[in-house]
């Protein structure tokens, strides 16, 4: 079938996603009334909050609100597992590694958004990932599925500005909002045949990991730009945090300071918490005790005094 702009309602899709990226796009394409939603497949519910609730995901909850036929996997490679018949898969922020069977299933193959300028940022965490490095811009990526991950041809990129204090709530956000604006012209000129897949420079291929919590860990022996552009990254998970008298102790909110103190050093000055870096120091403004509410600089020193002045070394001070 021919497929067209005046046409384009016809275009059926399963879509692949989770999270809030995932949402923003999948909202897009409800609301552009253009294509038949097959089916909605995203991951299964997960415990989450104090009490361990089993919780749907953002991708879910607005597929329940439409309407749409929900499918939760726990693998993708079991054999009773199948799409239904559709003209293409999109794929958004999902989280299960999709078999070839799958991906060529649809009659015009799946397309992937990806959030960064492949072939930069393979992987799957590109937006910490441009944080942590103090990158100054990224992307969003339109692109044909394989079997390799991050690797197939390119149909659109857009670049995105990352402003100096954005964290990845804000960037996140300012990425699903990109990539929604752009999905209709995209897909439509595909399907049409006006764009026309472009293969990606594999010698330019950069990676990134997958983070765990141990990602969060500080090491206050680099500059404070660095510790920042880390919270910048793994803010609001795994979060920053450090080991205070074999307890955890997150950094909720902090921001570069220029405060001379020792590496690692403790210091309370007018109400608010220091840790001395490499260079420079940070300032924390929002803490968090294990097992306590989390608690502004002040209430923080106010039940801490004997730390004040003490170092990362220190025994009161348990790094792991």
């Amino acid at each position: 079938m021919k497929f067209t702009k005046n046409n384009m309602n016809l275009a059926s899709i399963n879509f692949f996603g989770t999270h809030n990226f995932a949402s923003t796009v999948l909202e897009k394409i409800i609301q552009t009334e253009q294509f038949k939603i097959i089916q909605v497949i995203t991951m299964p519910d997960k415990p989450a909050g104090r009490h361990q609730e089993a919780r749907a995901s953002a991708v879910k909850r607005l597929a329940l609100e439409n309407g749409l036929t929900i499918v939760q996997p726990d693998s993708l490679r079991q054999a009773e597992f199948t799409t239904l018949e559709s003209d293409l898969n999109i794929v958004v922020d999902y989280g299960l590694i999709i078999p070839k069977k799958i991906l060529q299933k649809p009659k015009r193959g799946s397309i992937n958004i990806h959030p960064s300028n492949l072939p930069a940022y393979r992987g799957p965490s590109p937006i910490q990932s441009v944080l942590l490095n103090g990158e100054h811009s990224t992307a969003v990526s339109f692109m044909i599925m394989d079997e390799q991950m991050d690797h197939g041809p390119i149909l659109a990129q857009k670049p995105v500005q990352i402003d100096p204090d954005d964290t990845y709530i804000e960037l996140n956000l300012k990425l699903a909002q990109v990539a929604s604006d752009m999905f209709l012209n995209v897909i439509s000129g595909y399907l049409s045949g006006l764009i026309k897949p472009v293969p990606q420079n594999d010698d330019q291929a950069t990676y990134c990991a997958r983070l765990e919590r141990q990602s969060g860990l500080v090491d206050f022996d680099q500059p404070a730009p660095k510790i920042y552009n880390q919270y910048r990254a793994l803010t609001p998970w795994p979060g920053l945090w450090v080991r205070l008298n074999g307890k955890r102790l997150k950094l909720l909110k902090i921001q570069p300071a220029t405060l001379p103190l020792l590496t690692g050093q403790i210091k309370f000055l007018k109400g608010s918490v220091y840790i001395g870096c490499q260079t420079g120091s940070i300032q924390a403004m929002e803490l968090q005790m294990e097992g306590k509410k989390a608690v502004t600089a002040e209430s923080f020193i106010n039940g801490n005094q004997k730390i004040n002045g003490c170092q990362l070394d220190d025994p009161l001070y348990e790094k792991k």
